[in-house]
Order: C-alpha cells, then sequence, then structure tokens
C-alpha cells in the first residue's frame, strides 16, 4: 500500500450494476465518474477497462454485490475482480474496493461438517487481483470481515445515517434499541450510543433471544425494556423478513407503543413483501446499498422507507485519499457536509 495518496489523482469509477449510487457518490466529491467500458461476447464472457490514464492514480471502484435479475452475485464479483486487475495492469498507484455489500460474507465460519468458508475465499480473489484496501458497509461480522483479508480492510456503518433519518421524520420517546439477537449487540450498542446522545433521554438496550436452525428461526423473548415504548430493532440485513418479524412481535407482545427497524441492507426476498405487511412493524429504513430492484411490492412497500448513503462514501473517499483517519466512522458516524471536495 503506497504510503500517501495525496499526490496522486483520484479517479471514482462503479460498475454498471453499481453506477447510480457511484453518480451520487461522485457527486458529492464535488466531481464526476471516471470513464470505463463493459463489454459483452459471446458464451456470456465480458472484459472491463478504464477509459481513462489510471497510471499513477488513487482510485475506488464501487460495486455492491447483491445478487438481482440479470445479473447474480458472482456475475458481479467478477467483472470487479476483472476490473480491479486490468487497473493494476493500467499501472494504478493504488486500488481501493468499494463494496456497500459484500456477497458471501455471511458464511464466514464452518456450521455444518466441510463447510466452506466462503468468506475466506472472496478474501484470496479480491487479494490474487491486486485489491490493495477492501472497504464495506455493516458486514455481518466485522471480526471474521477483518481477519479474512491479508491486504488492509475498512469497515464502516450506516446505522447512524439511518437513525439521524428516523429522528427528522420524528421519534416518540421513550425508546429502546433492540438487537433481534445476541450476536448483533455491539451493532444496537453503537446505535443507542446515538440515540441517546441526540435525543437527551436515557435509551436502554435490549435483544431478542432466538435460535435459526436450518433456515429456521425459533425463539422470541425479549430481555429488556420495552413496555410503553418505541422500540427501534436494529440489524445489518433483510432477506426473508422472518427475523425481524419475529422481533416485532416479541416487542408488541411485552407492550411496546411501535416498533421501527433500521437495516442496512434490503436484500428483500421473494417472500419477504407478505413477511414484512405483518401488523406489529410500523416501519423499515433501509439504505440504497443495493439495487432497488430488490425492493418489496405489495403493501408492505409503504413501509420501507430508503436511506442514501453516497455522502457517507464520499467522505470515505475523501478521507482516504487524504490520509485522513476513518475511525469516527465506523462507529456513530453521521455524514454533516452536503459536498466533499476532492481537492
Amino acid at each position: 500500500m503506497i504510503a500517501s495518496a495525496q499526490s496522486f489523482p483520484l479517479h471514482v469509477f462503479a460498475m454498471n450494476t453499481s453506477r447510480r449510487l457511484g453518480e451520487e457518490v461522485a457527486r458529492s466529491l464535488g466531481s464526476s465518474l471516471s470513464p470505463h467500458e463493459e463489454r459483452e461476447f459471446e458464451a456470456g464472457e465480458h472484459k472491463s477497462r478504464p477509459l481513462r490514464s489510471v497510471r499513477g492514480a488513487d482510485v475506488y471502484v464501487i460495486s455492491s454485490l447483491d445478487g438481482e435479475k440479470g445479473a447474480s452475485a458472482n456475475d458481479k464479483l467478477l467483472r470487479m475482480l476483472f476490473f480491479i486487475g486490468a487497473l493494476n495492469d493500467a499501472r494504478a498507484a493504488r486500488v481501493t474496493a468499494i463494496v456497500p455489500y459484500l456477497c458471501y460474507s455471511r458464511k464466514d465460519r464452518r456450521t455444518k461438517v466441510r463447510d466452506p468458508v466462503t468468506t475466506r475465499y472472496v478474501a484470496r480473489l479480491f487479494e490474487a487481483v491486486g485489491t490493495d484496501v477492501v472497504l464495506t458497509v455493516d458486514v455481518h461480522n466485522v471480526s471474521a470481515f477483518e481477519n479474512a483479508f491479508s491486504c488492509p480492510t475498512e469497515h464502516i456503518t450506516a446505522i447512524p445515517t439511518l437513525i439521524e433519518r428516523i429522528r427528522q421524520r420524528g421519534i416518540s420517546l421513550p425508546v429502546t434499541v433492540v438487537s433481534p439477537d445476541v450476536g448483533g449487540a455491539k451493532r444496537a450498542e453503537a446505535c443507542r450510543k446515538h440515540l441517546a446522545a441526540h435525543l437527551g433521554d436515557d435509551v436502554p438496550l435490549a435483544f431478542v433471544e432466538k435460535e435459526r436452525s436450518e433456515g429456521i428461526v425459533r425463539g422470541g423473548s425479549v430481555v429488556g425494556r420495552v413496555q410503553g415504548r418505541t422500540v427501534v430493532i436494529v440489524d445489518d440485513l433483510i432477506s426473508s423478513g422472518t427475523t425481524l418479524v419475529q422481533a416485532a412481535r416479541a416487542c408488541r407482545a411485552q407492550g411496546a407503543n411501535s416498533v421501527i427497524a433500521a437495516v442496512t441492507h434490503g436484500l428483500f426476498a421473494p417472500e419477504a413483501g407478505v413477511t414484512l405487511a405483518h401488523p406489529s412493524l410500523d416501519a423499515v429504513y433501509v439504505t440504497n446499498s443495493v439495487s432497488a430492484s430488490r425492493l418489496p411490492t405489495g403493501h408492505c412497500r409503504t413501509k420501507v422507507v430508503r436511506v442514501d448513503i453516497s455522502r457517507l462514501l464520499a467522505e470515505v473517499i475523501h478521507r482516504m485519499h487524504n490520509d485522513d483517519s476513518l475511525s469516527h466512522m465506523t462507529d456513530v458516524y453521521v455524514p454533516e457536509r452536503k459536498v466533499v471536495s476532492a481537492e
């Protein structure tokens, strides 16, 4: 990794499937995306290359690696890897992969005999093409993410950005922050500290006891104070929505007045539209870290509020390019500025 990037030109690319997010990031930086080409060939093959010289440049590549119609997580991963390889062949000084949602990050340990540890394999692929830094947002298990990579990694959280949007829209006191399981307690604690600081009120932490086996979630007793309170359930992602709704139902059963969810990655499996329509859950706040095509349809769509994280990512790029610390962005960071200079 190079000692300082300040003296090198800055280039920000976004793979086609993340172009909309990339354009918002570039706009917040006061610039535009650097041009690149993604070309299709017969038999499903493809190539990607920069259309501007990157020799000696500090380069950032944005691509969220969720699967969507016409572009699986595997497709997106391979395209990003090939593009990073091409950037290194073109003599970029440093290449940082900005991956808001990192595919396979949930498979970070063996849960069955002879299970793969896919997070580690994905890390090896990024390293093999010469990625200098990998940055992601609210990964499922931060320690597993950091330990999987030999190259430097950065991890930031969007939870305070979500909470700030909830606060702006109005939230009734008193409030309790709830983790849907014990494993998410650290994430929920960061949210609790942020809310307590901005609401000027005591904000307790609670969690829901649950057990998951072979895709089936069981449990539902709440440990903590929720009676007569607004509950904010904090998690890293939504897939089927079962975990969220079970937590919401458990909170309602113990007297919660209202239940709001703040979740970074809205993956929304097909069944999520039905699951999240349950009346125990009042609203679901998710970021635009993944494709909007994944948003649920039907009645529950009115519950979903999408929160932009482009300024958060722009601040990351600005700070990394200027060799500034990201430490305050890993816990309770909320971006203040609308536009960040790239100079």
